[in-house]
């Protein structure tokens, strides 16, 4: 398709001028920039094409950025950025230096809130909405939120407020039936019952615009539409819908894929004198058959073949290795049970849930009642595991410590994407699990380097009688410099020279770029030991007393300085008498932005390249 349009977009604005005709052809063009720029740099794919006409539509009828469109999660406003003046820039997406795959407001004054978790533009969009009460501002605040969202409480506890709060604050339910995993729960029952009667709104609006375009009495008959709204609604559902229970005037549901349809329904919501909900039908992956076909396999991609949607095989990841063996395991134990918070693809969890569909639990996009549920299927005598994101993990600090630990309830915490995340970004980054999990007590923590550890620890997790404990893993897969490393015990290995001065000590995936830093090292007849951590909370005694026999000590940690095993480990150097000097290397006090994760590991010093850098500087400072 040859592109005129899109190219000319340089502001919202623009869009006011275009017929509808121009608006279903800037769709096209924009569905094929999409298409073609997620095949080159991955991304979210199948999410961004489900809300392409609600986005032209939304920047039709408002005027950003002084009415504040906020995207929960972010990870469909790649329309949002071609139409905010990012088309030149939109080839960078998602590498380093380049746009970001989520809302970021450093980087247009159009990007109101940072986003990458689900569930937060419902109370975003109240407070922005409440601000603009507060300070006389007649603008509109627009919060898009897709079903899956609302599996989390976090939403419920803003619409109980948002009902009452009076604010000019639209609610617009992006439904397509999906989240990453297919959604799950009593809403999406409640929902699909809502989609079975669409023809409430289609005659609904066409009322309202028939009476809008009589003389004199059109606008007061239309303030009375509303009760004859009511009327027809109640007849059409049989009781007032869950929204309007709450305060909010609801609309819908519609097709999401109409733009004239969609701009006549935010119009309307615009007249409302209170909050609003205006619920639409979209469809994951809209306008490319590959997409459409497989919408949780496109949710996000690394790249593939624009054409086909051909991608190349992956090797096996830590994720993929992690759901075969639970689910081993879980044959050899019946008490065995696996929860997800709505990302059981994502977390290698498939296997097991065709082969145990009553002990898998998927509880939509709400991690803390995942785990206060696991503690209570663990007081009960099962052994549940919950494999989540770190990134997400942030959200169950309190469930943790008072649900978990306090209680000694034996749960396993399977934790993905641990470390650098790559292109995802600030948002998703695993670099904060280990700093909050080392201040719960009765917590044990194991960081795998390996397939082959991988399954040891979670073993030793299965096996752990009283206490909660928590694998973290990396994205990828397998690491082959790390099976050279002898795991005796468990708890952590040594490689190389052990009568070396220089001790390095690292754990999980940077055990392998060690390895090659003290290959490489001892080729420049530097000689140095190497200490791989395996469990890194509590710190093994053999691993400290180690420690204290050398001279010198380089830590190095994929995860945040502070508070990180690093620096506790030099607080116990400290505290024994440890008279050598210490040297740590981590993520210093600020969030990682994009790259691939050997840009990241290169930027922070923590590739086998910058290990043996800081070790030379080290011996050189003390020879």
């Amino acid at each position: 398709m040859q592109k005129n349009i899109l190219p000319t977009i340089r502001d919202p604005r623009d869009l006011k001028h275009l017929s509808v005709d121009d608006l279903q052809t800037l769709s096209a063009e924009v569905r094929e920039t999409l298409i073609a720029t997620t095949a080159q740099n991955g991304g979210h794919l199948a999410s961004n094409l489900g809300t392409v006409e609600l986005t032209i539509a939304l920047h039709r009828v408002f005027d950003s950025p002084r009415d504040q469109i906020v995207f929960d999660v972010g990870h469909q406003c790649y329309t949002h950025k071609l139409l905010t003046g990012r088309y030149e820039r939109f080839s960078s997406l998602r590498t380093e230096g380049g746009l970001s795959g989520f809302c970021r407001p450093n980087e247009s004054e159009h990007d109101i809130f940072y986003s990458g978790h689900s569930g937060t533009s419902v109370s975003a969009g109240l407070g922005l909405a409440t601000a603009k009460k507060l300070q006389n501002d007649p603008h509109y605040v627009i919060s898009v939120i897709g079903d899956g969202s609302f599996t989390g409480g976090l939403v419920y506890e803003a619409l109980n407020n948002g009902g009452r709060s009076g604010t000019k604050h639209i609610l617009v339910l992006n439904d397509n039936n999906m989240s990453i995993s297919e959604n799950v729960g009593s809403l999406a029952k409640y929902l699909a019952v809502i989609r079975s009667t669409p023809q409430y709104y289609t005659f609904k609006a066409s009322t309202e615009r028939t009476l809008s375009k009589i003389p004199s009495i059109g606008k007061p008959l239309v303030q009375k539409l509303y009760d004859l709204k009511t009327a027809v609604k109640n007849r059409l559902y049989a009781e007032s819908t869950f929204f309007e229970d709450l305060g909010y005037r609801y609309m819908g549901p519609i097709d999401g894929h109409n733009i004239p349809l969609l701009i006549d329904a935010l119009e309307a919501a615009k007249r409302v004198q209170g909050p609003v909900l205006l619920h639409i039908q979209t469809q994951k992956g809209r306008g490319c058959p590959f997409a459409e076909a497989n919408p949780q396999a496109f949710h996000g991609v690394s790249g593939f073949d624009p054409e086909t949607g051909e991608t190349q095989p992956a090797p096996e990841s830590f994720s993929d290795r992690f759901g075969k063996l639970l689910k081993t395991r879980a044959e050899q134990n019946e008490s065995i049970c696996a929860i997800t918070a709505a990302m059981g693809f994502s977390t290698g969890l498939e296997p097991f849930k065709e082969a145990f569909p009553d002990r898998f639990f998927d509880v939509g996009i709400a991690e803390e009642h995942a785990v206060t549920f696991a503690a209570g299927l663990a007081k009960n005598g099962n052994i549940p595991v919950f494999a989540v994101y770190s990134t997400f993990l942030q959200r169950c600090y309190d469930q943790l410590v008072h649900d978990v630990a306090l209680q000694k309830a034996k749960v396993i915490f399977a934790i993905d994407r641990a470390g650098f995340v790559g292109e995802d970004g600030e948002t998703h980054q695993g670099l904060m699990d280990v700093p909050f999990l080392c201040t719960i007590p009765n917590l044990t923590i194991y960081a795998p380097c390996s397939f082959r550890t991988l399954q040891a620890d979670l073993d030793r997790a299965l096996k752990n009688d009283a206490l909660p404990v928590a694998v973290r893993y990396p994205r990828g897969g397998d690491l082959p410099d790390s099976e050279t490393l002898t795991f005796e015990n468990t708890d952590y290995a040594v490689y190389g020279d052990e009568s070396a001065e220089t001790l390095l000590v690292t754990y999980g995936r940077l055990c392998a770029e060690a390895v090659k830093a003290c290959d490489a090292l001892r080729e420049k007849g530097v000689p140095v030991c190497l200490l791989a951590l395996n469990r890194i909370r509590p710190l093994p005694d053999g691993a400290l007393q180690l420690m204290l026999q050398k001279a010198r000590v380089c830590f190095f940690e994929e995860g945040l300085r502070a508070g990180g095993v690093g620096e506790r480990t030099a607080l116990a150097l400290l505290e024994n008498g440890c008279r050598g000097s210490y040297k740590l290397t981590a993520v210093p006090d600020e969030f990682v932005a994009q790259a691939t994760v050997a840009q990241q590991l290169r930027r922070y010093g923590l590739d086998a390249q910058g290990m043996t850098e800081t070790v030379l500087r080290e011996t050189e400072k003390t020879p």
